[in-house]
């Protein structure tokens, strides 16, 4: 009898279907399937600290690389491409594409066989409104490709993350009177963004998984403003396109992202990558945000998420990977951190946080309700108008504290583990304080952590003009030489349910509000 080759799970490949999912049967056979397949890294990752990327040195003294210095230093190794490439070979897979730099291959085939190439069973899986294409266990490569392969994404194609956004409906049961809508130039003037500055020079990188725009939108809108409107591009990735469909859908998100952030910083590129609602399509379209050498984007708004516990470990290993790619590279990558309060919508009421908002080298962006006075900031609570309208935040159960949080008092996580701290920084998020908006031809008012990512990412822009370089990975200076020195505004009353504001950082709103140019004066100090 044939021995069976050794074959090696990925670490943190493991999947189990949704709750409540019934399995329909095995994928059909022909089904013909593309996966990405993730490399290890030429050189390790670590060796990314000693260039002060991740530390609190300021941002002019950290040795950033550019992406063909990153390419080269800790890109994919050729010899381990031309593995991946013979297995796919033996295994009747095509190489569709391969990209150093993203450490990614691209493979095709039919399901058969890639459940005999990555030791799976395709099954087709049906789950309240949706049926997708699932597997269970972990994923298996061959002896010589343990170590090698870091992940593989595409074989299980669910729904990966959600919008964090709400649009103001009275109906919801919130207050039936909207207590102040904003447009995001009044936003930047009530957080002390600095004038004179307009994005110019600068490229922000917007992460969407459906929807599309409108330019004739975009046009009619910023004419409201009295801006020029913003150059906007779109890149697909996983064959994915700019598909508006209605103002109901996910096009909310997708208009809400360009036009706060386009408000803020009106002269920049604001590049908007288009992926597949799964983890490779989500996976894909931040690797080829933070390495991409036509638009070299200088910030990242992320506006999609999902509880940790959704995500296997390979993805959240992976994610995590590519931020740290952008912090080498001086990239800046904003993150919602929810909208579903410290349970973050799994059911049972226990804390949870959500990623990718809660990476480590990701700036989570927490939600406040904000009522003015006159040209200044009247109070600023807490976002939270019950379970399914409140600000995420609490303690990631995946990622350890970072060293940069080491001081910040941050809560015990499941179990009494210490864990990574949720979010960074906030902004306006009510619903009911929200952003105005157009979406498909109509005005609306919408809310959620989700404009808190592009209206950081707004203001980053402009400091990255105003520094004349990158402001990079800000957690370490948020919590380092930058803490207590007035920059943001500490919001001390208000919870998300399982966590309480409190003077200094906390798990509902980090350390509070932008205070923008008084942030970039430090910076430039």
């Amino acid at each position: 009898m044939a021995t069976q080759p050794t074959r090696h799970a990925i670490p943190g490949s493991e999947r189990v279907a949704l709750p409540g999912a019934k399995a329909l049967g095995a994928v059909r056979g022909n089904e013909r399937i593309e996966v990405t397949v993730r490399l290890r890294p030429r050189a390790p990752l670590q060796a990314l600290a000693a260039r002060g990327v991740q530390s609190d040195q300021h941002p002019s003294q950290r040795q950033y690389l550019t992406r063909d210095e990153y390419e080269a230093a800790h890109g994919a190794d050729a010899h381990d491409v031309a593995l991946v490439t013979a297995f796919a070979k033996a295994h009747r897979l095509s190489v569709v594409e391969t990209d150093a730099a993203r450490r990614s291959v691209v493979l095709s085939g039919d399901a058969q066989a890639l459940d005999t190439a990555f030791g799976v069973a395709l099954q087709q899986y049906e789950h309240e409104s949706i049926t997708y294409r699932g597997r269970t266990g972990p994923i298996t490569v061959p002896a010589e490709l343990a170590g090698i392969v870091e992940g593989v994404f595409g074989l299980d194609d669910r729904p990966a993350a959600e919008p964090r956004f709400q649009r103001y409906l009275p109906t919801r049961g919130l207050n039936p009177h909207a207590a102040a809508s904003f447009t995001p130039p009044a936003l930047a003037k009530l957080y002390g963004f600095p004038t004179g500055l307009d994005g110019s020079g600068q490229c922000i990188a917007i992460i969407e998984l459906g929807g599309g725009y409108r330019p004739k939108d975009l046009k009619a809108y910023f004419a409201t403003l009295g801006l020029a409107t913003p150059k906007v591009k779109a890149v697909l990735v996983d064959h994915a396109h700019n598909t508006p469909t209605t103002a109901d859908g996910a096009d909310g998100e997708v208009m809400l992202d360009i036009e706060v952030a386009g408000a803020i910083a009106p002269k920049a590129t604001i590049a908007v990558y288009f992926a597949p609602n799964t983890s490779q399509g989500f996976l894909d379209a931040v690797t080829t945000a933070v390495h991409d050498k036509v638009h070299k984007p200088s910030v990242i708004s992320i506006s999609w998420g999902s509880a940790e516990t959704n995500w296997t470990g390979q993805s959240m290993t992976q994610f995590d990977q590519a931020f740290q790619a952008a912090a080498a590279m001086g990239v800046t990558v904003c993150v919602a951190a929810g909208d579903n309060g410290s349970a973050d919508g799994v059911a049972g009421g226990a804390a949870h946080v959500d990623f990718p908002a809660s990476s480590p080298n990701a700036l989570g962006c927490g939600g406040t309700k904000l009522l003015a006075n006159g040209s200044a900031i009247g109070s600023e609570v807490v976002w939270n108008e019950g379970t399914t309208s409140s600000t995420g935040g609490g303690v990631s159960s995946f990622f350890a504290l970072p060293a940069y949080q080491a001081k910040a008092q941050v809560p015990s996580g499941t179990g009494g583990k210490a864990g990574r701290g949720v979010p960074d920084v906030a902004g306006d998020a009510d619903p009911a304080t929200g952003y105005e908006v157009r979406v498909d031809g109509q005005s609306f008012v919408i809310g959620g952590t989700s404009a808190v990512a592009p209206l950081w990412a707004g203001l980053i822009a402009l400091m990255n003009q105003g520094l004349g370089h990158p402001v990079g990975f800000l957690n370490p200076l948020l919590y380092g030489s930058l803490a207590g020195k007035g920059l943001t505004n500490d919001v001390t009353a208000g919870n998300n349910g399982a966590f309480k504001a409190k003077v200094g950082w906390d798990a509902c709103t980090g350390w509070g509000s932008p205070r923008g140019a008084a942030l970039l004066k430090a910076l430039m100090s």
